[in-house]
């Protein structure tokens, strides 16, 4: 598995602590698929046009999508992080039937998951064009949102799936539709770091915390 998935920093070397972008992981909780990903990939999109930024949308190869927004300028993850729960926090409240902001999982089921915590430089992301380690060579692959607002339409999940050769097709015959990511320089609006509430935390997660901590501790005593 870890030599197949590519899982990579937001951050372009030598800067390690400066995201060249922003993402939101949309992660559906069962029986949700990627088709409600596509509707809360949309509603960012809107939110993110608003703002005058713009953004791109793929496949995670999996279940579920990202939407990145490329940044290229001087921005920390602090910031990214901040905008990108400040945007999760809205659209569970615009639409809390399908949206959550929480990382508990017992509060996903239905519904899609925003993980804005993978904004951060300790983080990794499954990398764009990477395969899955499933029986099926599934790829995490750049979409357009013509596709996205396709599937939503037609609510049909396989619209977004696609194998290593249709995603070697799809380049040759449309180029990389992520080149922008590495390109296009947007700045983060001031407007996107206010009115973020302090996330909710998982009381069993601030336990696995507090054990792995305690773990650390361990191993850095002295023999």
């Amino acid at each position: 598995m870890a030599s197949l998935e590519l899982h990579t920093s937001l951050s372009h070397a030598p800067r390690l602590e400066q995201p060249a972008a922003l993402v939101f992981d949309l992660d559906p909780g069962p029986p949700a698929d990627i088709v409600l990903c596509c509707q809360v990939g949309l509603w960012l999109r809107d939110i993110l046009s608003s703002h005058s930024l713009e953004a791109f949308p793929k496949t995670s190869g999996s279940k579920g999508m990202q939407v990145y927004v490329p940044l290229n300028t001087g921005v920390g993850y602090d910031a990214t992080k901040t905008a990108a729960l400040g945007l999760a926090q809205r659209l569970e409240r615009e639409h809390p039937e399908a949206v959550v902001s929480m990382m508990e999982k017992a509060r996903r089921g239905g519904k899609v998951f925003i993980d804005w915590s993978q904004n951060d430089q300790h983080k990794t992301t499954v990398n764009v064009y990477s395969l899955r380690a499933r029986p099926r060579p599934t790829v995490s692959a750049p979409v357009s949102w013509e596709e996205v607002e396709a599937c939503l339409r037609a609510k049909d999940a396989s619209r977004l799936v696609f194998e290593a050769a249709a995603v070697l097709e799809r380049v040759e015959k449309r180029g990389d539709l992520f080149e922008p990511l590495l390109t296009l320089k947007q700045k983060l609006p001031k407007a996107l770091l206010e009115g973020v509430e302090a996330p909710a935390v998982d009381p069993s997660q601030r336990k696995a915390a507090w054990a792995r901590r305690r773990e650390v501790e361990k191993v850095r005593q002295p023999t």
